[in-house]
C-alpha cells in the first residue's frame, strides 16, 4: 500500500503515519486558539516533530459542530505564513486542512504536500487543482456541513453508506486525473454522525478499505469519547484516543490524525511490532 504526496511516495504496508494537528484558528474546540499566532504555531509544530510526527496538518478554519465559516482570504492569511515558515526549516510532510480551493492553492504554493478536505473533494475546482498540482489528497465523508452536521444525522447502514461514498469518490477523482495512489480516505468520525454511528464505523474499519487506498482516522479528543466516559474534561480524552489509535491500526487504518503525538506514535509502533515483527 503506497500513498503518493506532492514530493514523495510512502509505503504504508508495515508502518503507518502520525499526522499532528496544528490549528491556527481562534476557536478550535481542543486548544482554544493557543496556536493562532504564527510564532506560537511554529513552536507547536516543532514540538510535534520532535515527538515523532510524520505529517503536520495545518488548519485555518474550525470544523467543530456549529462552527461559522470564514472567508478564503482570512483562512489563507492564517495558514500561509505558518506553512512557509515550517517548510523553510523542515523537509517532512505538510498537509492543509481546508474545504476551499483558493486556500489549498495558497498552501500548496507555500510548500504543502497534501490537501485534507473534510468536504470530500466535491468541489470541481478543488479536484482540478489537486490533479494539476499532483498532491496527496484526503477525501473525508461528512453529512451536511460543520454548522449543521450534528442536527439529527440518520443512516440506514452507516458503514455501507460511507463505503459507497468512498467508491464514488475514487471513481470520480481518478476519472478527473488524480493519481489513484495519491488518494486517502477518512470516514469522518464525528462529522454528521451520532455516537452509535461513530462506534459502528470504528468496528467496521476493515470494510471501508476501497481499491487498496489507505484510511485516515481522526478521533483525537472528540466529543463522543467524553460522552462514553461521562466527562467534559478534554484531558480525560487523551488516553482513550491512544487506545483508539491502537484499535484503528490493528483494524487496518494507516494514517492517524492526533493532538498528542508521542503517546499515539508509541501505540502505533507497538501494534505494528505485533502485526509485522520488529
Amino acid at each position: 500500500m503506497r500513498w503518493k504526496t506532492r514530493r514523495s511516495s510512502h509505503d504504508l504496508s508495515r508502518r503507518g503515519l502520525i499526522m499532528g494537528i496544528l490549528n491556527v484558528t481562534p476557536d478550535s474546540f481542543s486548544d482554544g486558539g493557543r496556536h493562532d499566532a504564527p510564532a506560537a504555531a511554529l513552536e507547536q509544530a516543532r514540538r510535534m516533530i520532535a515527538d515523532g510526527a510524520d505529517i503536520i496538518d495545518v488548519g485555518g478554519e474550525s470544523t467543530r459542530p456549529g462552527a461559522e465559516p470564514v472567508s478564503a482570504e482570512d483562512e489563507s492569511a492564517r495558514v500561509r505564513p505558518v506553512i512557509q515558515a515550517l517548510r523553510a526549516e523542515w523537509d517532512g510532510l505538510i498537509s492543509i486542512d481546508t474545504m476551499k480551493s483558493r486556500v489549498a492553492l495558497a498552501a500548496l504554493e507555500a510548500g504543502a504536500d497534501i490537501v485534507n478536505d473534510v468536504a470530500g473533494l466535491r468541489d470541481p475546482a478543488m479536484v482540478e487543482l489537486c490533479a494539476g498540482m499532483r498532491c496527496g489528497v484526503v477525501a473525508m465523508h461528512m453529512r451536511g456541513e460543520p454548522r449543521t452536521m450534528q442536527a439529527a444525522p440518520e443512516y440506514g447502514d452507516v458503514v455501507a453508506e460511507v463505503r459507497g461514498f468512498f467508491e464514488e469518490r475514487y471513481a470520480s477523482l481518478t476519472a478527473a486525473g488524480i493519481d489513484a495512489e495519491a488518494i486517502c480516505f477518512d470516514p469522518g468520525i464525528g462529522f454528521g454522525k451520532t455516537l452509535e454511528h461513530n462506534l459502528a464505523l470504528l468496528r467496521g474499519l476493515p470494510e471501508l478499505e476501497v481499491e487498496g487506498r489507505p484510511l485516515l482516522i481522526g478521533v483525537s479528543r472528540k466529543s463522543f469519547i467524553g460522552r462514553l466516559l461521562e466527562s467534559d474534561e478534554l484531558s480525560d480524552r487523551e488516553w482513550p484516543t491512544v487506545a483508539l489509535t491502537a484499535w484503528a491500526r490493528e483494524s487496518g487504518a494507516r494514517v492517524h490524525r492526533v493532538h498528542d503525538v508521542r503517546p499515539n506514535r508509541e501505540a502505533l509502533r507497538m501494534v505494528e511490532a505485533i502485526l509485522n515483527g520488529v
